[in-house]
């Protein structure tokens, strides 16, 4: 997802995103522990899609 797209969305929305990460990279973990995950990069893409929603998020969040 790109940062542009993630910059559009409202505080709620980027909430539930940021909570449907979550629970797509518990997933990937469990599959790499059961040894079911054949595509391993998307462990990648995943962490860095939290990453950038954590980083959107600290941006509008008052200092």
């Amino acid at each position: 997802m790109k940062a542009s797209e993630l910059r559009a969305k409202n505080d709620d929305e980027l909430k539930s995103e940021l909570n449907d990460l979550l629970k797509a990279q518990f997933g990937l973990r469990m599959q790499v522990a059961t040894q079911q995950l054949s595509n391993t990069s998307q462990m990648k893409k995943v962490r860095r899609d939290i990453a950038r929603v954590r980083t959107i998020m600290k941006e509008r969040s008052p200092k």
